[in-house]
């Protein structure tokens, strides 16, 4: 096969990249590199893949630019990676975000709708797109929150209501690329992930929390370490997926689209993987051996005190499960992010 990635510099889209070009896949990696950590990746996996990464350097929002690399290349798979991601950048630059998430989905939708109609679609959207879940029964618990009526997890069938700029513009691209499916017959899949983590993970305070924990649990270690702040109690939950798995299920997709095109699916660890903030530094205090110290700002607006993904139905369509279990992955992830110190 060949694949375009969108954002493919980026966490998910260089992992991606890594793992089809072992694999002998013909790959197009599409970045602006805006990001922090996105040049790093790029020479990473050009250094470990010297014959096979074609690199395109140009932005999302860039409609000419994201036809010609779809007419170039006509590739069989578009992994639609690349978007704004942090929701305090979207309350702070909400046009932005509106332009890279809305926009640029709808550029990429258009170049395969002109250019090359037979490629499948595979958009990376969000649980954000179901809102703050305020409406529905929480209860509060020693170190998490929970949903008591949804003991496997909230589905697809969740009511959608776009909260904060950055949920809104991911919620326009995720109905776009599902019906583009439906009116002009595209090849596409929206998987909304909860949260994924793992190496080649550049985590920031406001965006990739499992990996700048694990980094604030390293930095606790070290002499005159200073408290770090969180937003809300430390209950809030999600379900984590690790790298891999999130890998395992963009190629599993693309290998049964008669299975899943024109579907949307809810892409997480699911709960046996559901963790909460409290629960993670009690984890990395017993990994490390360091005392983590903590202090509470307030909640983020439109932040869910607790989503965890059900995944039966990316089960039962991709033949798909996570495999890492989340202390295994949480270790790796402490690894790599020491690894990167040591050579720093």
């Amino acid at each position: 096969m060949s694949w375009l990635v969108t954002g493919g510099c980026g966490f998910i889209g260089v992992n991606l990249a890594d793992a089809l070009l072992r694999d002998g896949e013909s790959v197009v990696l599409f970045d602006s590199l805006y990001r922090a950590g996105a040049e790093e990746n790029l020479a990473w996996v050009q250094s470990r893949h010297r014959e096979g990464v074609h690199f395109v350097r140009a932005d999302i929002r860039d409609a000419e630019a994201v036809a010609a690399i779809v007419k170039q290349s006509t590739p069989d798979v578009i992994a639609h990676l690349a978007g704004q991601v942090a929701m305090t950048t979207s309350l702070e630059n909400p046009r932005l975000d509106f332009e890279v998430n809305a926009g640029g989905t709808l550029n990429i939708l258009e170049a395969v709708r002109a250019f090359s109609p037979g490629s499948a679609v595979l958009f990376s959207s969000t649980n954000k797109v179901y809102g703050d879940l305020e409406h529905l029964r929480i209860e509060e618990l020693a170190t998490r929150y929970a949903l008591p009526d949804y003991p496997s997890g909230l589905d697809e069938r969740a009511p959608l209501d776009g909260h904060s700029p950055y949920g809104c513009s991911k919620l326009a691209g995720d109905q776009y690329v599902r019906d583009y499916a439906r009116v002009f017959g595209l090849r596409t899949v929206v998987f909304r992930h909860s949260s994924v983590y793992g190496g080649r993970q550049f985590a920031t305070f406001d965006q990739g929390w499992i990996g700048w924990f694990c980094r604030m649990a390293l930095e606790a270690a070290q002499a005159g370490a200073k408290p770090f702040s969180i937003n809300g109690n430390g209950k809030q939950v999600r379900d984590v997926l690790y790298i891999d798995d999130a890998v395992a299920a963009y190629r599993a997709a693309a290998a049964r689209l008669d299975a899943c095109a024109g579907k949307v699916y809810n892409l997480g660890g699911g709960m046996a993987n559901s963790l909460s903030l409290l629960e993670l530094f009690s984890m990395l205090e017993r990994i490390t051996g360091s005392t983590l110290r903590h202090y509470e700002l307030e909640g983020r607006k439109g932040d869910q005190k607790v989503f965890v993904a059900d995944i039966r139905r990316a089960g039962q369509d991709l033949g798909w499960q996570p495999i890492t279990e989340t202390e295994a992955g949480v270790r790796q992830m402490l690894e790599w992010i020491r690894s990167r110190t040591k050579h720093a």
